[in-house]
């Protein structure tokens, strides 16, 4: 297992969940001001400098669980709601997005530039606001000095850790059904065609050599697919073209985006549940969640008017059928653990909550954020 594969897991996913954001938004016709603040105020909290710094420590992978709440927090940091089974769908789009591009990545260093993409379209998101593009430049540069010295082998490190992550995961997507890169399984389908990673030479010939490196045979051999030379390597730079189209917004063109429960889901929830006893590290996981969620700066409307909800599915009823039908199991409920009774965590949020307190003058709604973070880790 990678302790560098948290920031990238955090940032793709956060990308994913920005696309599926911006389009549900725009299909309900939501006021451009109101869509604005809304992706502002989420990337805004995405990329709080100390919650970035948290996220860049090495570190293990967060369970499913503790991903999942934070994800919830940061879509709800800003004057949109989300229903249970609305963020349930968002969750399902976004690891199974992100799952697909991680499977497709000719080289495991590409998923660098899957998150390059991501990063482009939501530096593309605030184009119009100096103070976010700033925290969004800096993320630039600290995923350049952190993953491009990285060897080939440290980035296989981090795919695996990745794919082990999402191996249970098996969500019927839409999108990825109608083109038919996924199974009724759930399952994604992987082609045996097309370029063949940079630096790689198309499968077919076997070359012997002599002890003295001279070429003494060549054995031709049918590969099984349609593979063509590489493409150019893409840029790892700030700015450049990253070459592939991993990570990049598939909902930019408006398609109905729905998600299934298959057969192997139900059958890993089953499985899941028969493992789920309480887990004896689960105060630790606690403790570096209260530590990273620390970083989030989440707005409470002062007037509730001014909110709105946004809906995930077609309608209210499909919605509300969604809830009632999806398993208990993966609906990423946390262990109740009271953070409170906990003194450890319990020192670590009022400390929290004190940096909340003396920045109270630079927003009105501060005072109020470590009780709602605090009433949050209670509820875990």
């Amino acid at each position: 297992m990678s302790s560098r594969t948290l920031p990238l897991l955090f940032i793709n996913l956060g990308g994913e969940m920005l696309y599926i954001l911006d389009q549900r938004l725009r299909a309900q016709n939501i006021p451009a001001d109101k869509a604005n603040k809304v992706m502002n105020d989420i990337i805004t909290t995405m990329f709080n400098k100390r919650f970035m710094d948290e996220l860049f420590k090495p570190q293990e992978l967060y369970s499913k669980k503790a991903l999942r709440t934070v994800f919830d927090r940061m879509a709800h940091a800003s004057i949109m709601r989300l229903n249970q089974a609305s963020m349930d769908k968002l969750y399902d789009l976004m690891t199974m997005a992100f799952k697909y591009q991680v499977l497709l990545c000719p080289r495991p260093k590409d998923i660098l530039l899957v998150s390059f993409n991501h990063m482009d379209a939501i530096k593309e998101f605030v184009k119009s606001s100096p103070s976010i593009l700033s925290q969004v430049n800096e993320m630039y540069r600290q995923l350049i000095e952190t993953y491009t010295p990285l060897s080939s082998g440290e980035f296989q490190l981090i795919r695996q850790t990745l794919l082990i992550f999402f191996q249970d995961m098996h969500i019927r997507v839409s999108i990825f059904l109608k083109d038919k890169v996924q199974n009724s399984n759930g399952r994604f389908v992987l082609p045996t065609s097309g370029p063949v990673p940079h630096g790689t030479q198309i499968p077919g010939l076997i070359r012997m050599f002599s002890c003295t490196g001279e070429a003494v045979s060549r054995l031709q051999f049918n590969n099984g697919g349609n593979y063509t030379t590489a493409l150019r390597e893409g840029s790892f730079e700030i700015c450049g073209d990253r070459v592939t189209k991993l990570g990049t917004n598939m909902y930019s063109v408006s398609r109905p985006v729905e998600t299934h429960m298959s057969g192997t889901s139900k059958n890993s929830a089953q499985h899941t549940k028969v493992n789920a006893a309480p887990n004896p590290l689960a105060k630790e996981e606690l403790n570096l969640l209260a530590r990273l969620m620390g970083g989030l700066e989440v707005q409470k409307a002062g007037n509730t008017d001014s909110g709105f909800r946004v809906n995930l599915f077609a309608t209210d009823e499909e919605e509300e059928e969604a809830l009632v039908s999806r398993p208990d199991e993966l609906s990423y409920g946390v262990i109740n653990i009271q953070a409170t009774k906990d003194q450890q965590a319990n020192a670590e949020l009022a400390k929290i909550m004190g940096e909340f307190t003396e920045s109270g003058d630079q927003s009105p709604s501060a005072s109020s954020k470590g009780d709602d973070l605090l009433a949050m880790m209670d509820g875990l």
